[in-house]
């Protein structure tokens, strides 16, 4: 068993006890002498009897959890303080969660309440929506890789497989992570891009309503082929008492073909927000502090406060709308303005495609402004979910909401006319 053995620190941290123990390392609850704090410490021995390119290799391979989860400042991702080599051992230091994995709660006598699983795994959708748009591909989304602290944060750790994908929109081939949660074509050693997390997280989701993993079998090759054949025991028939939207969900987030999936984080969000907003324990009128705080994360609203965003979404329309449909016509007349929460929509003057605009940006916003009809064509790219708002309702909100709204409606359109974007829509 790998173990420092006699070591009191590493680097400039001070080792308290082991808190996990794996294959080829272990992790430590550290000290922080500088700065006084608790950290973990994910410590790897450098393999034994191999060559310098090996000892390199093997380093560089170590210092990707560094590289991908460094680079996320998220709260639902465990923050990344330190990485080094010592000795033969490299070593990453870590926020410390004290709390425990999801494992705990996958089993049949310890599951969790449904709304307690919906809001998890919505925040995990909100830390992977972050790593998505920062090209960082987990890879290994499993229940032992999402802690749930004392408090009740939702962390995504262990991103020692991840993808950065630095501009390219796959990734290369290979068969990574634990096999009763990997993707189909994770499993065929196929290209995979953020959908692959996805798949991943609706085994979870499965696992922890019904306390057994979506795909069992007796070793690692009979998991995996019925990963790519086979579908999952229908929830609904293990735990008939679930809203009947959870067999839709799962069947859309465990749909063989990427196509077919959720596409991005918070398209899957959308689905679990509506079953939590439906259960009789949800006050309908209120909203859910995941869902304020995702919102105010979006650009257009990083100037509002969670009060006036609770406001505003009392005063239009969320709306999920699929791949290929028009939103907006041409020559119309609307007062309706949209902000994009999640998705791409495609802006056409007459037959000529001009821009892509993407999550949090707003559109219709002249047309409400001026009165004037629709000079563009607004069409999704892919499914999308929106804020969708009209002059009435906006009206209606306090002369502070409404003056950060013009706003933030003046700063786009000065930001398209500097790129060279003149369309109104």
């Amino acid at each position: 068993m790998f173990d420092l053995q006699n070591i009191k620190t590493i680097g400039r941290y001070q080792i308290l006890k082991k808190i996990g123990q794996g294959s080829v390392g272990a992790v430590y609850l550290g000290k922080d002498p500088y700065i006084e704090r608790q950290v973990a410490i994910k410590v790897y021995r450098l393999p034994d009897d191999t060559g310098p390119e090996e000892i390199e290799a093997y380093k560089k391979s170590f210092f990707i959890e560094a590289q991908s989860a460094g680079r996320l400042m998220h709260p639902n991702i465990v923050t990344i303080y330190d990485a080094d080599q010592q000795q033969d051992f490299c070593y990453i230091t870590m926020e410390y969660i004290d709390g425990s994995t999801l494992e705990k709660f996958c089993k049949p006598d310890n599951l969790l309440p449904i709304e307690r699983v919906l809001k998890i795994i919505f925040n995990v959708c909100k830390g992977l929506e972050y790593a998505h748009q920062n090209e960082v591909i987990h890879r290994d989304i499993k229940p032992s890789n999402i802690i749930l602290s004392l408090s009740g944060q939702v962390k995504i750790t262990d991103f020692s497989i991840a993808y950065i994908k630095r501009g390219h929109s796959t990734l290369v081939k290979g068969l990574f992570g634990s096999p009763s949660y990997m993707s189909p074509e994770q499993v065929k050693e196929e290209f995979i891009t953020e959908r692959n997390d996805l798949f991943s997280l609706g085994s979870v989701l499965y696992e922890l309503l019904v306390g057994k993993k979506a795909f069992e079998g007796e070793n690692e090759y009979s998991i995996m082929f019925k990963i790519v054949n086979n579908d999952p025991p229908p929830i609904l028939e293990l735990k008939p008492e679930l809203p009947k939207i959870f067999g839709d969900i799962l069947s859309k987030a465990l749909a063989k073909n990427p196509s077919q999936r959720y596409q991005c984080s918070m398209d899957f969000a959308y689905d679990l927000r509506l079953v939590l907003r439906s259960l009789k324990e949800t006050p309908k009128e209120t909203h859910d502090g995941e869902f304020l705080s995702y919102i105010q994360g979006l650009p257009f609203f990083n100037n509002f406060t969670e009060s006036q965003i609770d406001q505003i979404l009392s005063a239009c329309d969320l709306v999920k709308v699929e791949k290929g449909k028009t939103i907006i016509q041409e020559g119309e007349i609307d007062d309706s303005f949209y902000i994009l929460i999640s998705g791409q929509v495609l802006v056409q003057t007459g037959s000529e495609e001009v821009a892509v605009l993407e999550k949090g940006q707003c559109f219709g916003e002249m047309a409400y402004l001026t009165g004037e009809a629709r000079s563009a064509t607004i069409i999704t790219k892919e499914e999308c979910i929106f804020l969708k708002f009209s002059s009435t309702l906006l009206n209606g909100l306090s002369e502070a909401i409404q003056l950060l709204f013009f706003k933030n409606f003046t700063q786009t359109i000065i930001k398209r006319l500097s790129k060279g974007t003149t369309t109104k829509t």
